[in-house]
């Protein structure tokens, strides 16, 4: 067990009453030892920090030294493994994110949700939980959240009250802090996953069906244009990545993102990242722009991390214009939905176009719609494969090609099964060597 984990254990001291309100936890000996301690080491930080840049493991002997001195002054009243707790606590409050520390460096632990100084949860396992660490005073949650966004290049303050960037592990930071938020300041740290996903995994975790992901295997490599769509939290971007992982190593892709997270295996591959504006308010690079750049670097393939604004039209056309292949994620609750804010994302750039253009546009550009949900016991799963036939009247037309059945019953039993229709698409596939066993739903490459 790691010190992190516990000191989580150590300093989880409140105790919930009978009505399940926590009791604040009374300052002891540890808590005073640690602000003492604290407050010593900022008076003559430039003094006890400076020269060299330091590692870990020295400052946290600094930091010892200056704790052994305090406890000896108080006649020694700690044991050595309160001793360690304090150091840990100090060194998280002066250089790292204060008593979330052991939540990030939990493995288990995929998101961070700080509502204020003791209404922290994390998401576990696919489940929200309320922890039981919490901080000291709004102003300690501040600085936390001031040091984060410096480390970042990025200020907050009353002027520019929200920050949203990533930390350098990948990890993804939103912060708010008053005004505009009315509690207090709230922070929402989602993790960077060390370890991608595989199809494997996938299919092992029942998130969709060995034929299901072949089907899409084929389509990748097929050249067929697939958004994944999906709600917040439904694992868009992990599917995304692996679905970039049937690319073939000689295609060159270009990925554009908001926040750098997908982790692409090809060697061939250019990320770029979204830069926002400075506290001058200038500098700002959005998606339209890194999209619009990206058709200048003779791309195969180009990837977008999320699509959510006026780089929709771009994305189409780059896809109708030689860049099969392509993929992207957008928030939406189903198929239809999908098309209907890639309608409206269309409409964001002030072009006048008629609504049928636009659908002209979709329906010529998108072939495959990966629809994901987050079930109410925290699994993440694809609900529908879908496919955009074309139009009709005027109106795009939609078939399932793959529809997730849930059986009746307290439990989430559910399957992802084929439905017994014949894909309009399998004459792009033969154009790139791919052939599609529609009784089996099971792809083999073609000779």
């Amino acid at each position: 067990m790691t010190l992190g984990h516990r000191l989580a254990q150590l300093d989880n001291t409140n105790r919930a009453t009978g009505n399940g309100a926590r009791r604040p936890r009374p300052r002891g000996p540890v808590d005073e030892l640690r602000d003492r301690a604290k407050d010593s080491l900022l008076k003559d930080i430039s003094k006890k920090m400076g020269g060299p840049e330091r590692s870990p493991e020295q400052l946290r002997r600094l930091v010892t030294s200056e704790l052994n001195r305090l406890i000896d002054e108080s006649n020694g009243l700690l044991t050595e493994e309160e001793r360690e707790r304090v150091a840990t606590m100090v060194i998280d409050d002066v250089l790292g994110y204060g008593p979330i520390e052991p939540l990030l460096a939990d493995p288990e632990v995929s998101e961070v949700m700080v509502n204020g100084t003791d209404s922290i949860y994390v998401e576990r396992n696919g489940m929200i939980e309320l922890t039981r660490i919490r901080f000291r005073t709004e102003d300690h949650l501040k600085q936390i959240i001031v040091r984060i966004a410096a480390a970042m290049g990025r200020r907050i303050d009353e002027s520019s009250p929200m920050v949203d960037a990533r930390l350098a592990d990948g990890s993804r930071v939103n912060a708010v802090i008053p005004p505009l938020a009315v509690d207090g300041p709230v922070l929402t740290i989602r993790k960077f996953a060390a370890e991608t996903l595989t199809a494997d995994e996938l299919v092992r975790k029942g998130s969709l069906s060995a034929p299901a992901m072949n089907l899409l295997a084929v389509c990748v490599r097929g050249r067929l244009n697939i958004m994944v769509s999906g709600g917040t939290g439904t694992g868009k971007t992990t599917f995304l990545n692996v679905l970039s992982g049937f690319i073939p190593a000689s295609d060159r892709v270009v990925t554009i993102e908001d926040a750098v997270e997908l982790q692409l295996r090809q060697r061939h591959v250019i990320r770029l990242e979204c830069r926002p504006a400075n506290i001058e308010g200038r500098g700002e690079v959005g998606t339209r722009d890194l999209v619009r750049n990206s058709l200048r670097m003779r791309p195969d393939r180009i990837i977008i991390g999320e699509c959510r604004g006026a780089e929709a039209l771009d994305m189409l056309q780059a896809m109708n214009t030689g860049h099969e292949g392509s993929l992207g994620t957008l928030h939406a609750n189903s198929p239809e939905d999908a098309l209907a804010r890639l309608e409206t994302m269309v409409l964001m750039t002030g072009v006048e176009l008629p609504a049928r253009a636009i659908r002209e546009q979709i329906a010529s550009a998108l072939d495959l719609i990966v629809q994901l949900e987050r079930l109410r016991n925290g699994a993440r799963v694809v609900t529908s494969i879908t496919e955009v036939v074309g139009l009709s009247d005027g109106e795009l037309v939609l078939s399932d090609l793959f529809l997730r059945r849930f059986e009746e019953g307290p439990d989430l039993v559910s399957v992802l099964e084929p439905l017994d229709v014949q894909p309009q698409f399998t004459p792009k596939l033969a154009k790139h060597g791919e052939v599609l066993d529609t009784e089996q739903r099971s792809p083999r490459t073609g000779q």
